[in-house]
């Protein structure tokens, strides 16, 4: 009986190795425009765990995001951060955007941003570099999907290639 238990445990512990659950470090983000709006509305996607770690390595602060201690400051930081690692430009040129605020979903932490007065006729290219969260997590990955009229289009950012562009001609 004690060699069948041995026997058990030496098959099944390479199996168990594997099924501890893999990180992984991705955030999405949405690039639309709204006619009625007449503004770029983005929506970013972003882990809530990593992005606490970011506010805690790069501001020291504990952001404790989507709890009842949440930081009193997490919004400022969340923009200040956003607004160093995350560029619009439309015709190449670097455009601000607004801060508009941020909900949880699950683990999820979505950010709303917006670029306001756009005139969509007059532009040729909208570009984003995302380098939300790479400074952190080595293999983080920032999907980011365009869709503006009648065109879509999506890209997988990473660190060595962090700039997407949609043409508009």
């Amino acid at each position: 009986m004690q060699s069948i238990k041995k026997t058990l445990l030496i098959l099944l512990l390479p199996l168990l190795a594997f099924t501890v659950a893999h990180k992984f470090y991705i955030s999405v983000t949405s690039v639309e425009y709204s006619d009625k709006d007449r503004a770029l509305q983005i929506t970013t996607r972003v882990f809530i765990d990593d992005f606490d770690k970011v506010l805690q390595e790069r501001y020291g602060i504990k952001g404790n995001l989507a709890t009842k201690e949440e930081s009193a400051m997490a919004d400022t930081y969340v923009e200040k951060y956003l607004s160093t690692k995350f560029i619009v430009e439309i015709n190449g040129k670097q455009v601000d955007f607004n801060f508009l605020g941020k909900e949880y979903d699950n683990d999820i932490m979505i950010c709303y941003l917006e670029v306001p007065k756009i005139d969509i006729s007059a532009s040729t290219s909208i570009g984003v570099q995302n380098e939300v969260l790479m400074d952190i997590f080595e293999e983080q990955k920032n999907v980011v999907h365009f869709k503006l009229g009648n065109q879509k289009k999506s890209f997988v950012l990473i660190r060595e290639n962090n700039k997407a562009m949609l043409n508009l001609n």
